[in-house]
């Protein structure tokens, strides 16, 4: 059985050139997303139908150009594309500065409901076929109350409906976006979850976004991104005035205890 790959054999020309240019472009599209690791040089280059030499002279033209870093005994991976947007101690303030969370929810409603409408509207049978796949594992999390399986779902799901829109700003910049997600920079999504107790209305607004984006119902598809946020939002706010109702009950509760006369 022919093995799938996402590279294709190059024709005749400069085939290093030709190898540089698809690895480009695949790159570009947001198709390989920085960090990801390509095939080992023997692999790559049966995928390609070019010779080792020949690739090789690729990667490091790609090198050069800064797209590909290779690292002694590991491998070649698709270099940093999007920069640091934030430096180490930013993201630490930011972590500890409540108004920059809300910032932050307020970028991703604007994005993600500019992606569900267009993944609506462009997702292949590829996009919707991988889309029903995450959709089955989410619901295979929320029935087995699987809490790691249930993140790591939340977090395909969003990556596929950006992957869909197939906008390749759009699938670049969310993807470092996500990835202050999934370090919880900013979405402690436990805290959420115990918010939302069962975590049943996050599935049911994970699957309404999917089968809206799957269904090509582009205005649906847009309002469940918005209403999913919305309701990340409203219900951060709500779990974090109920965390500051209880701390000033609890020093209450203390400072009524010191007030009490000491008995001689």
């Amino acid at each position: 059985m022919k093995t799938m790959t996402i590279f294709d054999p190059v024709g005749h020309g400069s085939l290093a050139e030709a190898v540089v240019a698809q690895i480009e472009d695949l790159i570009a599209s947001g198709i390989l997303k920085q960090g990801r690791k390509l095939p080992s040089e023997r692999d790559l280059a049966e995928m390609l139908h070019v010779s080792r030499p020949k690739l090789r002279e690729a990667l490091q033209v790609l090198e050069e150009r800064g797209l590909v870093v290779t690292r002694h005994g590991e491998g070649s991976f698709v270099a940093p594309l999007t920069g640091q947007a934030m430096l180490p101690a930013l993201l630490a303030l930011y972590g500890r500065h409540e108004p920059a969370f809300f910032d932050y929810l307020e970028y991703r409603r604007e994005q993600e409901g500019f992606a569900a409408r267009l993944a609506a509207r462009r997702a292949t049978r590829a996009d919707k076929a991988r889309l029903a796949e995450i959709l089955a594992d989410i619901e295979r999390a929320w029935k087995e109350n699987d809490a790691e399986a249930a993140r790591e779902t939340d977090f395909a799901l969003h990556t596929a409906i950006v992957d869909a829109s197939q906008n390749a700003t759009l699938i670049h910049m969310m993807a470092s976006i996500y990835e202050l997600t999934r370090q919880g920079v900013f979405y402690n999504r436990d805290f959420l979850r115990s918010i939302d107790g069962s975590g049943q209305r996050l599935f049911e607004q994970h699957v309404e976004l999917g089968r809206a984006v799957i269904e090509g119902d582009e205005a649906r598809a847009e309002k469940a991104a918005l209403d999913h946020i919305d309701f990340v939002e409203q219900s951060f706010r709500q779990g974090i005035e109920q965390q500051r109702r209880e701390a000033m009950a609890e020093k209450r509760r203390v400072a009524s205890k010191d007030a009490r006369p000491t008995e001689r």
